[in-house]
């Protein structure tokens, strides 16, 4: 079976994790953090509001 999600980054943080993972069929990058009890992700976005998608 053929992973989706790949892991871009990882940098631990204030005693949490986040990490930037791409979806490879759309490219589009999402933030994921956890740690601490808590965890969420969403879409990344560049300096003016868009989602961050990597181009193949």
């Amino acid at each position: 079976m053929k992973k989706r999600f790949v892991v871009k980054s990882k940098q631990h943080l204030s005693g949490g994790i986040i990490k930037i993972i791409v979806d490879i069929e759309t490219g589009v990058n999402y933030i994921m953090t956890s740690g601490l009890g808590l965890s969420g992700m969403t879409p990344l976005l560049d300096k003016e509001g868009n989602v961050v998608v990597d181009r193949n």
